[in-house]
């Protein structure tokens, strides 16, 4: 993939662009980056772009990936509850590490949605991208559970998600959004950095 080759398909997308998927572009790539600087305005801009993205992926038959933006919406009530009443007195919620036990968990969440997804989009939908389209929504209910809960490791979650929608997205035709997950890529590593450092901080405090 040549540099000439990825010019011509940004122009591609902006040329086809909605001003609906725009506006979802906008919200997510402010959504990330708040979640990058652990401020509290990654859920109102995060709930803006996936309401907008429950939308778009029902009229391009992205099944899996409607059902994960409803779930992010509901997350990210979750979430901004959690940031904003942390517990023992904590003037913020830290950021943390994930235990042994959370890991398992994790991996719970993933094999169960997987194959729970996995079964109803080839069976019940007619999704022409079913176990592409499961794997990107169980790797994001992941990482959203630990976004809400602050653990480092949710960006290395969002990193295979986004890495794994580059090309999903752009096989579909939405051109734009598949380069807002390049971008979601970079910003996901300098998350995990930013993340690990605050992790370290809190650690020695």
């Amino acid at each position: 993939m040549d540099f000439q080759f990825l010019l011509d398909g940004l122009a591609e997308g902006l040329k086809n662009m909605t001003w609906l998927e725009a506006v979802a572009v906008f919200f997510g790539i402010a959504s990330v980056f708040y979640s990058m600087k652990e401020h509290i305005w990654v859920y109102p801009t995060g709930i803006i772009s996936t309401l907008i993205y429950v939308w778009i992926c029902l009229q391009y038959k992205l099944y899996a990936d409607m059902g994960i933006n409803a779930y992010y919406f509901t997350m990210s009530i979750y979430g901004w509850y959690v940031w904003t009443h942390p517990k023992d007195n904590q003037p913020v919620l830290p950021v943390t590490w994930l235990s042994p036990k959370g890991w398992l968990s994790a991996g719970l969440i993933f094999l169960a949605s997987y194959i729970s997804l996995s079964f109803v989009l080839s069976n019940f939908t007619d999704s022409d991208v079913p176990y592409w389209d499961s794997f990107t929504t169980a790797s994001a209910f992941v990482g959203m559970w630990m976004m809400a809960k602050k653990k480092v490791e949710n960006w290395i979650f969002w990193i295979i998600t986004d890495l794994v929608s580059v090309p999903l997205y752009f096989y579909k035709g939405l051109i734009l959004t598949s380069f807002q997950f390049m971008f979601f890529t970079v910003l996901a590593f300098m998350g995990l950095f930013a993340w690990i450092k605050s992790a370290k901080a809190y650690a020695r405090a």
